[in-house]
């Protein structure tokens, strides 16, 4: 294992950085929301959610879920504040929470495109034969 051979210490900076750092509960609940995108069904809702208000009948249906997997993973992403209910009628809709949730989602996906978009960019290296080896 690597380690460094010099220690430099900057109290000033460090007791700068540690009255900055995030309380552990923020820790803890960005932790846990991170967590909770972490489930690729749930992506597939909020993804649906982001585009549309939608019943948990539909959601089912555009994600080809039972009513049940849909209505379980909601109330997992109501509970985190990520999605939020209108009820009209004997209808209940679901909608993304609020503003801060589009973005988030919207900036995980621009993350992931980039490097998607950085993998098809990068050259091909193919390895070369090793001696004495024939196919």
């Amino acid at each position: 294992m690597n380690t460094c051979s010099y220690v430099h210490l900057d109290p000033n900076r460090v007791a700068s950085l540690t009255a900055r750092l995030l309380s552990q509960d923020s820790v803890d609940a960005l932790a846990e929301t991170f967590k909770v995108l972490g489930d690729s069904t749930r992506v597939r809702i909020l993804d649906a959610l982001a585009r549309a208000e939608l019943c948990v009948c539909d959601l089912a249906r555009l994600l080809g879920l039972s009513d049940s997997a849909v209505s379980h993973q909601l109330r997992v992403l109501r509970g985190m504040r990520l999605v939020r209910p209108r009820r009209d009628g004997k209808m209940i809709f679901y909608t993304l929470d609020d503003q801060h949730i589009v973005r988030l989602f919207e900036q995980g996906l621009e993350h992931v495109e980039e490097r998607t978009r950085a993998l098809l960019a990068a050259p091909v290296r193919l390895k070369p034969r090793a001696a004495g080896r024939r196919r």
